[in-house]
């Protein structure tokens, strides 16, 4: 009978570490990220009684309950911070604490700090992969994400321009001969705007065209000679000369007014081996122009895109890859142990993380300006805290009616 006492009492210990688990998970309901855990009861040995062989057996209680957390996925919540970060999927953003370890975490709330490092909310460093030119090598060592703060884009000058478009088949050749003109924005080596105009005029050989290709006298210190060639297409339209192999007509501009080094800008006629231009019975129009030089630029803003990318904004509308958010994926997660901070590390039961992009290898894939909910379930939180205070009553009963039952035995003597 007095063996009911310790019976009970590991009873009330195993629903008070019960109570305890169902608190932590009530109090983290609005922790992004946040993986609620179970208590799983196991019991003690059973004591077999009488000479028999097990026919009676009568258990120690209850074991101490074992926590096991769940990592099922949270709901998906968009929100306003450009560096939000939310997991959909299996696997860990990975981390760097303070003292240098690695910690795995399922994002939240990123932030940047004074020498630009990318970081939680709490302080750990997120790991990755640093951009260079727009371009992230993903095949080298994750290393701490740097955001190019405050820094300023240079300039990059003009070295090729493109247009799409059609020119009239029904143009004629005069006189007057009909016309057609189109312009472009190209920068220097400073970030100085320049325009470029192209003047088409029709030929009177079927399929030609005259072209000259200029940049205005006030630009330079001395008038650049315009570029002037034919262009011919075939009786579908199609342009068959200059040929894909080139070669292309070329601006070559020198004293510029700005102090820049001098330009010489290639007019790109085909995209890949696709003719930019073409010639079929429709008003000459211009559908698309392209460039590839930038002002300078100052960074406006760093926001994170899907897939874990890290993009820049600048001043000019350009955005550009500076780095690459790094993923590990564990085989057997719930072996993981929380250390506070919303972070989890390796246990000696964890498996070793495989560490690699968003979205492969199995691991899920990263939303930029999105916050992971907790899984927390208020209702079901609430029943189990039921369930547990009535155990916790029950066993409470069986020691009040065990002392009963003891003072009676105790009460025979007199």
């Amino acid at each position: 009978m007095f063996t009911s006492f310790s019976t009970a009492l590991s009873a009330l210990g195993a629903h008070s570490t019960a109570i305890d688990v169902v608190g932590n998970n009530l109090a983290n309901l609005n922790t992004p990220g946040f993986k609620a855990s179970v208590v799983s009861f196991y019991d003690l040995v059973t004591q077999s009684l009488g000479a028999g062989l097990g026919e009676t057996q009568v258990g120690f209680g209850v074991a101490r309950p074992l926590t096991l957390r769940q990592f099922s996925q949270g709901a998906i919540q968009t929100s306003n911070g450009p560096l939000d970060a939310a997991i959909q999927g299996d696997g860990f953003l990975v981390l760097k604490n303070p003292a240098g370890g690695t910690i795995y975490g399922r994002g939240g709330n990123l932030q940047v700090n004074k020498n630009g490092a990318l970081l939680t909310a709490t302080g750990e460093k997120v790991q990755g992969w640093v951009g260079s030119n727009g371009v992230v090598d993903s095949n080298g060592p994750v290393g701490d994400i740097t955001i190019p703060v405050g820094t300023l884009r240079p300039a990059s000058a003009t070295q090729s321009i493109s247009f799409d478009m059609n020119l009239n088949a029904a143009a004629s050749a005069g006189p007057p001969a009909d016309t057609f003109a189109g312009s472009i924005e190209v920068y220097d080596s400073l970030g100085v705007s320049h325009i470029v105009s192209v003047n088409f005029t029709k030929s009177a050989n079927p399929g030609e065209w005259n072209y000259s290709v200029s940049i205005p006298n006030s630009d330079v210190t001395a008038p650049v000679t315009p570029v002037t060639g034919t262009i011919n297409f075939d009786t579908s339209g199609k342009l068959v000369n200059p040929p894909v192999t080139g070669p292309f007509p070329a601006l070559a501009i020198t004293g510029l007014s700005s102090g820049a080094a001098d330009m010489n800008i290639t007019w790109n006629l085909y995209n890949g081996a696709n003719p930019r231009l073409t010639q079929f019975a429709q008003t000459s129009a211009i559908s698309a122009i392209g460039q590839d030089g930038n002002p300078a630029a100052q960074l406006i803003r760093v926001g994170l895109g899907d897939s874990g990318s890290v993009l820049a904004q600048y001043s000019n509308g350009e955005q550009v890859l500076v780095g690459q958010l790094a993923m590990a994926s564990v085989r057997n997660p719930e072996s993981l142990l929380s250390v506070g901070n919303n972070a989890y590390q390796l246990s000696g039961r964890s498996a070793l993380p495989a560490i690699g992009l968003p979205g492969t290898g199995g691991r899920g894939t990263i939303l930029g300006g999105a916050i992971e909910n907790s899984t927390v379930d208020i209702a079901r939180e609430f029943t189990n805290l039921i369930i547990l205070q009535r155990g916790y009553q029950a066993n409470s009963r069986v020691i009040t009616t065990v002392d009963e039952l003891s003072q009676e035995t105790i009460n025979l003597k007199r």
